[in-house]
């Protein structure tokens, strides 16, 4: 089995940068959102599994989506470590909300990443403004283009685009007049596949409610049933013949993009630790897991996150793919590791309901499980290691 351990830096100086915060390039507005918006919300998003719409969209206006899409097309020219600091930002607050600019950014720059220039016209401004809202639904083409399970789709072609027909059961960040991307195969195109946007509104499709989670549950995360839904060539972000091209310059910002949400909670915990000190440092000192210890650790995190998302800014960056895996494994390790430790600082007043430890736990438990999962990543990381291509979705 393939592990990877994230050291603390060895540098410092100017250019290090510190546990308690990213980097502050175009965050100031986002910050204001977030206070006036999410942090009053947080335990309605938790406990009443409230949808934070209004979060969402005012988000979008103060540019918390654009760095996901070029400038032409309403981006700011900040690139993939934008995204992953704003959702970092969002993290310290919700988790929750996290995951859903996750699913946001990662949408729109599956569009952007397409050789579809009318859904990057008609499209990209309105998502990365917060007045589309989208979702992405390719954890089923993840999973299963890497054999972890059965395609829950299939498309067949017709005149003017493709039918499809199935059920995916879980995907986040969706309602009436939302969007959402997803993948299946062709039948008769040997198993290639066709990468698609779909309208909640269209004919021929419906979203089911499904069964309620311990946490996440304010995500939006519904059952996508499609019969005969008809997806024109205009909705269709890659073709069978362009596939495996589109994979290539999607996965790694797609994985790499939700270390975001580790950074933000890691931070998080040791903000909880820090305040468990100040009255009980004198036993907390004989737990195996000090705040000090996880503040070098995610220095050094977010160092090579960083780094790596400027180059991601740049180009698809699938010569990093493995190293990208490795990465996202340790950042959910840690996660678990730091809500562990945050738990344990507490005591027993972490099972109150209002008390933000037992949420990070569980919160920390969805990043080690959300696609690609823990045991997928180990699976993936040895797989390619042992000589199997990474190039797959």
């Amino acid at each position: 089995m393939s592990t990877v351990t994230l050291d603390a830096p060895a540098a410092t100086g100017s250019t290090a940068l510190t546990a308690s915060s990213p980097n502050d390039d175009g965050l100031a507005a986002i910050h204001g959102v977030i206070a006036k918006l999410l942090t009053p919300k947080v335990l309605d998003v938790d406990l009443k599994a409230e949808y934070p719409e209004d979060f969402l969209r005012a988000l979008g206006q103060a540019g918390g989506y654009r760095g996901a899409v070029a400038p032409e097309f309403g981006g700011n020219g900040l690139g993939m470590k934008h995204v992953v600091q704003v959702m970092e930002t969002v993290a310290k607050e919700c988790l929750s909300s996290a995951f859903l600019v996750w699913c946001q950014t990662a949408c729109a720059r599956y569009i952007q990443m397409s050789g579809n220039d009318w859904l990057k016209q008609q499209f990209l401004p309105r998502i990365v403004s917060g007045e589309q809202l989208a979702g992405t639904g390719l954890s089923n083409t993840v999973k299963s283009c890497d054999t972890i399970e059965d395609f829950r789709l299939a498309a067949r072609r017709v005149d003017g685009g493709y039918v499809i027909n199935g059920v995916l059961p879980w995907v986040s960040n969706l309602g009436p007049g939302h969007v959402f991307t997803t993948g299946c195969p062709v039948v008769g195109e040997d198993n290639k596949l066709v990468f698609v946007m779909v309208d909640c509104s269209q004919a021929g499709f419906k979203l089911v409610d499904c069964a309620h989670f311990i946490g996440i549950d304010g995500t939006r995360t519904l059952a996508c049933h499609f019969k005969e839904a008809f997806v024109p060539d205009s909705m269709v972000l890659a073709h069978p013949s362009e596939s495996e091209a589109y994979v290539k310059r999607i996965k790694p910002g797609m994985i790499h993009a939700q270390m975001g949400m580790g950074l933000g909670l890691i931070d998080a915990c040791c903000k909880m630790m820090h305040q468990s000190n100040r009255t009980h440092a004198h036993v907390n000192q004989y737990l195996d897991d000090q705040v000090e210890d996880i503040e070098s650790i995610l220095t050094g995190a977010r160092m090579a996150v960083y780094d790596i998302a400027d180059e991601l800014s740049d180009g698809p960056g699938s010569e990093r793919t493995l190293e990208i895996l490795k990465l996202r494994l340790a950042g959910g390790e840690l996660c678990l590791r730091a809500a562990n430790a945050a738990m344990l600082y507490q005591g027993a007043k972490g099972y109150l309901v209002r008390n933000p430890a037992q949420r990070r736990l569980r919160e920390a438990y969805f990043v080690a499980i959300v696609t690609p999962a823990t045991k997928h990543l180990r699976r993936e990381i040895a797989r390619i290691e042992g000589g199997h291509s990474c190039d797959g979705m």
